[in-house]
């Protein structure tokens, strides 16, 4: 996606230091270094440079009014357009790494505003104790299958599956010591979407293959799987989500990212949502009738 702003920047550094160089020049021309025609096209340059800074801050400004324009109509616009979208419908989140409020906030909003109710939270340790984890799964002959570092993504898989099916789940209780941070809910209930959010830094080795099958198994576990961001600054896990088959959606503190967020959990087209440049499906799926329009 363009950055007006980077753009309007490179302008501003260029031109600063053109003006500089003319400065120079202006200096070593008393020395004789540096000829009139020399010095008049340093001059034209600045001119032109000018005048491209101009014409981008004004665009600039306008892009601004028109952001702020759609800010507030999607503010205005977004309890009614999500009304009922989600009805009936139970959601899971799993968070890697420590529970973020403010995100737990959003998607908890994004959920309850369209009628879902959100049925399970939990959080989990990263870097993976891949010692700890292997003790454990030797422990039990039914568990033989998932055990070694070959078998991380499996195992990742099979975690995935337990969350979303709900009802029996032996993996996430044996290693709920170990790996979950926070739980939240409790673990019967099948739900019919579920939500993940990266609040640590991108994983390397073993726990990198971990998650990438914590992903897929989520993404293939049926019903809708999304991964979403904030519209913070920090290592976006968009990339990763996408990559294992999730759908995903930025900025979901945002009006606009709580909506997308909502028509995806309510069966819209998977995709890639939001305003950041992964969004490779534009801001939102299309928006069909609320059954309250319909």
């Amino acid at each position: 996606m363009f950055d007006l702003r980077y753009h309007v920047a490179s302008l501003t550094a260029v031109f600063v230091a053109l003006v500089i160089g003319i400065l120079v020049g202006v200096g070593l021309s008393g020395k004789g270094f540096v000829n009139d025609a020399e010095r008049d096209n340093l001059t034209n340059q600045i001119s032109s440079l000018q005048q491209q800074v101009d014409s981008a801050q004004g665009s600039l400004d306008s892009a601004s009014r028109v952001e702020e324009a759609l800010r507030r109509f999607a503010d205005e616009t977004y309890p009614s357009v999500v009304s009922r979208r989600l009805d009936g419908k139970r959601v899971a989140v799993l968070f890697v790494g420590p529970v973020d409020a403010g995100t737990a906030f959003s998607v908890r909003k994004a959920v309850v505003d369209a009628g879902g109710t959100i049925v399970r939270t939990r959080s989990i340790r990263v870097p993976l104790d891949t010692k700890r984890v292997q003790e454990i799964l030797k422990r039990q002959a039914s568990f033989r299958q998932l055990q070694g570092v070959a078998q991380l993504g499996d195992l990742g898989g099979a975690l995935g599956a337990e969350l979303v099916g709900g009802e029996a789940t032996p993996l996430w209780d044996a290693l709920d010591e170990t790996m979950v941070l926070e739980r939240k809910g409790l673990s019967a209930p099948p739900v019919d979407a579920v939500v993940v959010v990266r609040t640590a830094e991108p994983q390397r080795g073993p726990t990198k293959a971990f998650l990438a099958g914590v992903y897929s198994g989520l993404a293939r576990a049926g019903g809708a799987a999304v991964g979403v961001d904030s519209s913070g600054t920090g290592a976006s896990a968009i990339p990763a989500f996408a990559l294992s088959g999730l759908s995903t959606v930025d900025s979901v503190d945002t009006s606009a990212g709580r909506l997308a967020l909502v028509l995806v959990l309510g069966g819209a087209a998977p995709g890639s949502y939001g305003v950041k440049e992964p969004a490779a499906d534009g801001i939102l799926p299309p928006v069909t009738p609320s059954p309250t329009q319909g």
